[in-house]
């Protein structure tokens, strides 16, 4: 129990409940934000003569003071009493024991992690637009490299490496405007809501909120301090984008593996055995994986911890903010890791040499017997499925169909005639021409992907001009806050 309470209500508490109850770990990253708040809070209070201007000058001397090299002691119950505590003791009682007129821990801790968390969504866009552009680079060297798709884990279709990576650059800008949706809901300001009712001094929300460079204020005050909706939003967003790159790491693990020979994983983001010395082992791609999934967890259990929680202010809110911190570490990590691999990704040239993934292109037959010869879709459909089990049960590939070998099999499936022309044979074997095919909107012909291409790096030029708006109006604003600070504090 902080020293500030001793002798009120309470007689004493335990140092090992307090210990107990204490967040001061995760309010480290608090601090910062709690000694902008509290300036905000003085200038306002000063304003609105709630405070004299000396006492009001003296309050922001000292809280300038701590901004320099204040830490947080473990003892703490949490940085809130920390902070009052040091200025009473800088200020002394008569001046320093009215920081927390009109306010309460209560508002206070919400306009504090709603301050960091726009720092922290900030940062996660940054990162997530440049792997975005490392993806978008990548797929530039490879819009004619011809890589089979899968559908069950099997070999479906071919598609170039440029039309998969532009997938996930896909997957991504969603998650930017998921993020940036939830920014707007993270920027409004909670201070003035008090402990949950406002306060009966003459207090000035919108100014504090001005002030702390937020967008509005945060209006009813039983809303202001008892959602923590914004957090969940966000960890919702958090456990997407990281399911998102899980997927992608899990494909990279997979078509990296000898089996598959997709793709090579350099070396430097890779490891081996302490007892097989062939074994190049995709660690860094695992331990994001891994740590995907503590993303969705922290998302589960936090909205298990608020679930059915009286309105207003709980402790229980204290349990979220540490897991809502550990994900925003979680995806900027795995983000930043990945942006720095997948530059370095080498793709095989000669994947479709293995036999079996000839077969990925037999849907083209299909296709040209039906616009070609007008053979019905699905008769077709029959008549190559039964050529391809032919030919596996033959020990064959596609190279070795000839015409006379589909009319037979055409006669027997279907009792079709049919007189395929050597050319539309070879047309329907060919990986690249198959690709360049399938050129309708979105598919992963070389010209529709190089459109594509364009497109999304516009996408990335418009995301870091939000980027740079919330940028400067955050730092308006603190330069706005010193400003301030400096002709007010003036002795």
């Amino acid at each position: 129990m902080s020293l500030l309470f001793k002798g009120g209500r309470l007689t004493s508490v335990r140092r090992d409940v307090t210990r107990f109850t204490s967040s001061i770990q995760s309010d480290k990253r608090l601090l910062k934000p709690v000694i902008k708040i509290n300036k905000a809070h003085v200038i306002m209070m000063m304003e609105q003569k709630i405070i004299d201007w000396p006492s009001g000058a003296q309050l922001l001397r000292v809280l300038n003071e701590l901004e320099k090299g204040m830490r947080l002691k473990p003892s703490l119950e949490d940085v809130h009493m920390g902070v009052e505590e040091e200025v009473i003791k800088s200020a002394g009682p008569e001046v320093g024991g009215n920081l927390h007129i009109g306010k309460s821990r209560n508002d206070q801790v919400s306009t504090a992690i709603r301050m960091r968390l726009r720092e922290d969504i900030i940062n996660l866009v940054f990162l997530v637009i440049r792997l975005q552009e490392q993806l978008i680079k990548l797929a530039k060297r490879h819009i004619k490299t011809v890589i089979p798709g899968y559908t069950h884990l099997r070999p479906a279709q071919p598609v170039t490496f440029a039309h998969y990576l532009l997938s996930y650059t896909d997957m991504l800008e969603r998650d930017l405007h998921r993020l940036e949706e939830a920014y707007q809901r993270v920027d409004l300001c909670p201070m003035g809501a008090g402990a949950l009712a406002t306060s009966s001094f003459p207090i000035n929300r919108e100014r504090v909120a001005e002030l702390l460079g937020f967008s509005g204020v945060l209006e009813n005050s039983i809303d202001a301090v008892g959602s923590r909706d914004f957090i969940l939003e966000t960890l919702a967003c958090l456990a997407i984008i990281a399911l998102d790159i899980s997927q992608f790491v899990e494909d990279l693990i997979i078509w990296s593996s000898p089996e598959f020979g997709i793709v090579d994983l350099p070396d430097s983001f890779s490891s081996t055995s302490s007892v097989m010395p062939q074994k190049k082992n995709p660690e860094v791609l695992e331990v994001i994986r891994a740590r995907s999934g503590l993303v969705l967890g922290n998302f589960v259990s936090c909205a298990a911890i608020m679930k059915s929680l009286p309105s207003t202010y709980n402790l229980d809110f204290q349990e979220v903010t540490p897991q809502l911190w550990e994900s925003v570490e979680t995806v900027a990590g795995s983000s930043d890791m990945l942006s720095k691999l997948i530059i370095h990704l080498k793709v095989s040239k000669e994947i479709f040499s293995k036999p079996f993934l000839s077969f990925s292109t037999t849907t083209e037959l299909v296709n040209i017997l039906t616009r070609k010869y007008k053979v019905p879709f699905r008769t077709a459909h029959k008549i190559v499925g039964a050529l391809v089990r032919h030919l596996i049960e033959n020990g064959l590939s596609l190279a070795d169909v000839t015409p006379e070998l589909l009319q037979t099999i055409a006669k027997d499936t279907s009792d079709l005639s049919l007189n395929i022309k050597m050319e539309d044979i070879h047309a329907f074997t060919d990986p690249m021409e198959f690709v360049k095919a399938h050129n309708a909107r979105g598919g992963p012909s070389p010209t529709e992907v190089e459109r594509m291409i364009k497109i999304r790096e516009r996408w990335t030029i418009l995301s870091r001009a939000w980027l740079s708006e919330k940028k400067s109006k955050i730092g308006e604003a603190e330069e706005r806050l010193e400003s301030t600070i400096k002709t007010y504090s003036a002795p």
